[in-house]
C-alpha cells in the first residue's frame, strides 16, 4: 500500500504544480484544503470560520469583513492552525491578529513584527496600545511573540522558521520610504524554504506609472509582482476576492478618502461609503 503524504507535503505539491501555470489560471479554490487534508491536520474546516465570528473580535473589525474577506484570504494562503505566521505591522487595531493569534496559539505561533524604536511618536503610541491589547487578553494573545521591524534592520523571526509572512496594505508605505528592498530581504530571511509570502495592497491603475500614483497609496499589481520576484520569490497564486470595480482611484486624498479612513471628513462621505474599501490585489509567493 502506498504511503500517505501528510497534509503539509500535499499542499506544497499542489503549489509546485500550480506554479507552472500562468497567474490568471490559478483559482482561489485550487488552494482550498481538501476534507482529507483537514482531517490529517487534526482540525475541522469550521475552526477558522468560528474564530472569525468569535467574541474576541471587535465590532469595528467585523464590520470590515464585507470588504476584506478574511476566511477566503487565509484559506487562499493556506494558513493552518499549526503554522508559524509572521504578520508585519499588525498595529493596535489588530484586524488579522484577532483571527490569527487564537487560531495558531495551541499548535503554531503568531509573530507580530511591530514598530521599532526609530518609529515616529504616533507609531510608538500605537505600538504601546497594541502591546496593551495583548496583555489584556492572555487567553488569546498570551503566546504572541513580538519582534521589531524596520526594513531589514532586525530579524523579524528566527531565520528560516516562518511558514508564512503576511503583509496587508503596507507595501505602498515602504515604496514611498525606499524601504521595500530591505523589507523583502527580511521576509525572505524569516521564511522556511518553500515558505509563503502573502501580500495584499491597494491596486493601482494600469494607465498610470507607479511613480505617478505613489503618493495616492496605490500600487500597480504588475510592478509589485516584478519587484517581489526579483527579491527571491516566485508568484504562485493570485486572488480577486478583494477586487472592487467601484474604486476609481482618483480621489483628492488618494486611497485615504475611502473608508475606513475618510480623510476628507464629511465631504462626499456618502459617496465614499457607497464605494467601500479600495480595490486590492492579493498575491501569494513562495520563497525560492
Amino acid at each position: 500500500m502506498p504511503k500517505t503524504r501528510n497534509a503539509r507535503t500535499s499542499a506544497f505539491s499542489r503549489r509546485t504544480v500550480l506554479a507552472a501555470l500562468p497567474p490568471a489560471a490559478v483559482s482561489l479554490m485550487a488552494f482550498a484544503p481538501s476534507a482529507q487534508a483537514e482531517q490529517a491536520a487534526g482540525q475541522t474546516s469550521d475552526t477558522l470560520a468560528e474564530l472569525i465570528a468569535g467574541p474576541q473580535r471587535s465590532p469595528g473589525n467585523k464590520a470590515r469583513d464585507q470588504y476584506r474577506h478574511p476566511y477566503e484570504v487565509l484559506k487562499f494562503f493556506g494558513v493552518r492552525d499549526n503554522s508559524v505566521v509572521v504578520e508585519v505591522l499588525p498595529g493596535s487595531v489588530g484586524y488579522w491578529t484577532e483571527i490569527l493569534a487564537p487560531y495558531v496559539k495551541d499548535k503554531g505561533l503568531y509573530v507580530a513584527a511591530g514598530r521599532d524604536p526609530t518609529a515616529s511618536a504616533g507609531y510608538q503610541a500605537d505600538h504601546a496600545k497594541m502591546l496593551a491589547k495583548y496583555a489584556a487578553d492572555p487567553a488569546n494573545y498570551g503566546k504572541i511573540q513580538v519582534t521589531p521591524f524596520h526594513a531589514d534592520t532586525y530579524d523579524i523571526a528566527t531565520p528560516g522558521s516562518a511558514d508564512f509572512v503576511l503583509t496587508f496594505r503596507n507595501m505602498h508605505n515602504w515604496l514611498i520610504r525606499n524601504e521595500i528592498d530591505g523589507a523583502l530581504r527580511a521576509f525572505h530571511k524569516a521564511l522556511k524554504p518553500g515558505g509563503i509570502l502573502g501580500v495584499a495592497d491597494h491596486r493601482g491603475r494600469t494607465d498610470m506609472s507607479q511613480e505617478a500614483q505613489m503618493k495616492n497609496g496605490y500600487v500597480r499589481q504588475d510592478f509589485a509582482t516584478d519587484l517581489i520576484q526579483k527579491a527571491g520569490f516566485k508568484l504562485i497564486g493570485t486572488s480577486e476576492v478583494k477586487a472592487n470595480p467601484k474604486d476609481t482611484k482618483d480621489y483628492p486624498e488618494g486611497v485615504w478618502s475611502l473608508p475606513p479612513t475618510y480623510r476628507e471628513g464629511d465631504k462626499d462621505r456618502a459617496k465614499y461609503a457607497a464605494i467601500g474599501e479600495s480595490d486590492r490585489f492579493v498575491l501569494m509567493f513562495v520563497k525560492q
